[in-house]
């Protein structure tokens, strides 16, 4: 058995001829899928740039004055730093296997090749699920947003200008969206950099700050004790910082439209999360330094805070345009993303392959008509049913993305078992993640341990009593229709020739 980076057009496995598409998918002879390929147009800048813009959202801009408050200076810096560790030791194993076997929707289809296709179909559901509420609230907040600067209009029509805006991005070519998803995340990254420059400067005295007759340096931290709600609080907040870096493993849903992925794909996941441990925590740093931790919270940004005591003339209509721009970027990113996962379910025929058609440029319009109608109908209950069924698709989609990172975790784990099993060389593997078996490991823990803190906290523990049952009927769901169909329905890819 050996290791097969998916380069080449066609390649053979057990004596049998297949045909690859550029997204690693395999046809057997004689059976061709048609217009269901996508296209490998998006670089490493792109890959980079959407790994960075599915991350820096409204969370930093808006809420991230109330980890402060919570944790104090120190430790919400601890609580980020931790959170770093996390996100580096899931993207190390995402890294490898998406170079080794580099297809779009990724997760799933490793978790079908090393776990089982009950838990890949759950999983995929999961995170499509995350992105199309994720979608209804970033709808929801442009057109509030753009109420600040026309307070007379509806937001509505906001909304649907910005609906058709993302759907127009993700409905021409693959390229368009990577492209505007570069441009996006350009902005809120030069807003982060010109934040901490600034910052830095007022810290040590060279511009004046309101408030302070002298350089504040770092005073802010220890003035009240270095944890002056104790210890236990950067745990609690621990859960946050780990939502609040969830859409680094965007990567690997691109995986199967990037160019040269064996380059592309480790230089974005070391890139990305040492960027993503600079913008975080560089700002959190900025802030407690220069916002008494008391004065953290959520009413007001703290970049608008600290912008507004330089003197920067229009902090809040700057902030405003940055945090809009961050929303379309994560509007963009999550239907871009939930599409995919649809395409990748329709070529697996888990639901009605019609679903993974493209257009000519490569992209799944159905797929993509498909998800914005999910998201549309997510913005809706949030109108119509905001404390049944909105809460409900909330609590279920808020720990998709735990459950995501897990599978990533385990899937690499048995990923190297079954290169051992079969005699393959680790040597062979185009990419291979450092420190292994420590980091998938490491992974695990930490995501049962942020899984233990859902459980310990009552805000956040009925999450489990919508998320438990949606689990099972998935699995229920899947099963019920295998035995239904008595198992026909079986993807059109060999999903193992990679191995």
């Amino acid at each position: 058995m050996t290791i097969k980076r998916e380069r080449a057009s066609r390649h053979t496995t057990a004596g049998s001829t297949h045909t690859a598409d550029v997204s690693g998918n395999v046809t057997q002879s004689g059976t061709p899928v048609q217009n269901t390929q996508l296209e490998r147009n998006m670089e490493s800048r792109h890959l980079t740039m959407i790994s960075l813009g599915g991350v820096i959202g409204t969370g930093l801009f808006l809420s991230s004055g109330y980890t402060i408050h919570q944790a104090g200076p120190l430790g919400a810096i601890l609580a980020y730093l931790i959170g770093s560790v996390l996100v580096y030791c899931v993207m190390l194993s995402l890294g490898e296997l998406s170079v080794a076997m580099p297809y779009a929707g990724s997760f799933h289809l490793y978790a079908r090749r090393f776990i089982g296709p009950g838990t890949a179909f759950t999983i995929a559901i999961l995170y499509w699920l995350n992105w199309a509420v994720a979608l209804a609230s970033e709808f929801t907040a442009a057109g509030l947003l753009m109420q600040r600067w026309f307070p007379h209009s509806p937001a509505w029509v906001w909304s649907a200008l910005f609906i058709l805006v993302v759907f127009t991005l993700n409905i021409l070519s693959v390229r368009l969206y990577g492209e505007s998803e570069f441009w996006f995340a350009s902005i809120k990254v030069f807003a982060i950099i010109a934040f901490i420059v600034i910052g830095l400067l007022a810290i040590f005295g060279i511009i004046p700050i309101k408030g302070y007759s002298h350089a504040p340096l770092f005073s802010n931290y220890y003035r009240s004790g270095w944890f002056p709600n104790g210890i236990l609080p950067v745990f609690s907040t621990l859960l946050t910082v780990v939502f609040a870096f969830s859409g680094t493993e965007v990567v690997g849903v691109a995986a199967g439209e990037t160019k040269d992925p064996d380059k592309a794909i480790p230089k974005a996941v070391h890139t990305t999360v040492l960027r993503l441990a600079i913008f975080f925590i560089g700002s959190i740093a900025v802030m407690a330094a220069l916002i008494p931790w008391k004065q953290s919270g959520v009413d007001t940004s703290p970049f608008v805070l600290v912008f507004q005591s330089i003197g920067m003339p229009f902090a809040g209509d700057v902030m405003n345009f940055v945090v809009l721009t961050a929303v379309l970027s994560a509007a963009n990113s999550g239907l871009y993303v939930c599409s995919r996962m649809v395409w990748s379910l329709a070529k697996e025929r888990m639901i009605p392959p019609v679903l993974a058609k493209t257009n000519f440029h490569g992209v799944p319009v159905f797929a993509v008509l498909i998800s914005l109608a999910g998201g549309l109908l997510a913005l809706l209950s949030s109108v119509v049913a905001a404390s049944t069924v909105y809460l409900a698709l909330v609590a279920v989609s808020g720990l998709s993305t735990l459950v995501v990172w897990m599978s990533v975790a385990v899937c690499h784990i048995l990923f190297r078992r079954e290169l051992k099993r079969s005699g393959t060389a680790v040597d062979s593997l185009a990419y291979r993640a450092p420190g292994y078996p420590a980091v998938p490991i490491i992974a695990i823990v930490m995501c049962l341990f942020a899984l233990a803190l859902v459980v310990a906290d009552p805000s956040q523990r009925s999450t489990l009593l919508y998320m438990i049952p949606f689990v099972a009927l998935c699995y229920g769901v899947y099963y019920l229709r295998e035995r239904l169909t008595g198992g026909d329905n079986k993807p059109d890819d060999d999903v193992s020739a990679t191995v």
